[in-house]
């Protein structure tokens, strides 16, 4: 069952004298909103392959999966939706070709999807688009994971905190949110920092949010239930990348195994020291 809107809770309380409505609209006004920026990466067991003279990747028999460092944060925001009442969206820029991971999240708990119907050329375009629908619509929290497994730009979530002036948390592995302020832990070199935030708030999740073994399988009530909830397709505004990728390269082949007898300790340091160069 999809959640009702304010709106329609409201003509609802307009056309019917109804206490146990009233109190239904006033509960949905306190929940916490929750945003999740989703990311489509390859699958890491997919063979990478590129086009064009290596200028473009080829998606060909690539299975897309939520990036990893999301999937920890719409865990995380699935747990605050079960434990204290909230809203929970997803968001993605991308094209249609993204909308079977986005009814994974909808199976996972999300309520709703939003999909931002342009490519995401490069990080700059993907915040510009994000920033736009924040602004209109506004939310307590939000969750992006500190990078994406394939270009790894640690950018997206720090460009939307500094364009819609929001309090950003980085490298978050803890969070709780007690009324309007949120308790973060943050990693940082050397060891841990705990910051008290006021909401509204944006944070780069990663492993650490929650832990690999409490990811979410969607079950089949959960993919029952995703095909009646809302994907909504937002048209983009006008937004020009700053960077472009000129070329890819897959790393060298690693070389081959070289075996050396186990009493052979001088062959053993004149390959450390000529070949591997770690001595």
């Amino acid at each position: 069952m999809n959640q009702p809107t304010y709106y329609e809770l409201y003509k609802l309380l307009c056309t019917h004298n109804n206490l146990k409505i009233f109190f239904i609209f006033v509960f949905h006004l306190f929940l916490m909103k929750i945003l999740v920026c989703i990311s489509c990466v390859p699958d890491t067991t997919s063979k990478i392959n590129f086009k064009e003279n290596d200028t473009v990747f080829d998606d060909q028999g690539v299975q897309f999966v939520i990036n990893p460092n999301d999937e920890f944060g719409l865990t995380r925001a699935i747990w605050f939706k079960e434990k204290v009442g909230a809203f929970v969206d997803v968001l993605h820029v991308g094209q249609a070709s993204a909308d079977p991971t986005l009814r994974k999240a909808l199976a996972i708990g999300a309520d709703k999807a939003i999909r931002i119907d342009t490519p995401a050329l490069d990080a700059f375009v993907v915040a510009d688009q994000i920033s736009n629908y924040l602004q209109a619509n506004p939310y307590d929290l939000i969750i992006a994971g500190r990078e994406s497994i394939d270009y790894n730009g640690s950018m997206v979530p720090g460009l939307v905190a500094a364009k819609c002036d929001i309090a950003f948390v980085n490298t978050c592995v803890q969070l709780e949110i007690d009324g309007s302020t949120a308790t973060a832990t943050r990693e940082m070199d050397g060891g841990m920092e705990v910051l008290s935030v006021d909401l509204p708030l944006i944070i780069g999740s990663q492993k650490g949010l929650v832990e690999e073994n409490d990811l979410r399988i969607p079950n089949m009530r959960g993919i029952m239930q995703a095909r009646q909830k809302p994907l909504e397709v937002v048209t983009a505004v006008e937004s020009l990348a700053k960077s472009a990728i000129q070329n890819f390269e897959k790393p060298a082949p690693k070389a081959a195994v070289k075996l050396i007898p186990a009493d052979d300790i001088d062959q053993l340091i004149d390959l450390l020291q000529n070949e591997a160069k770690v001595l």
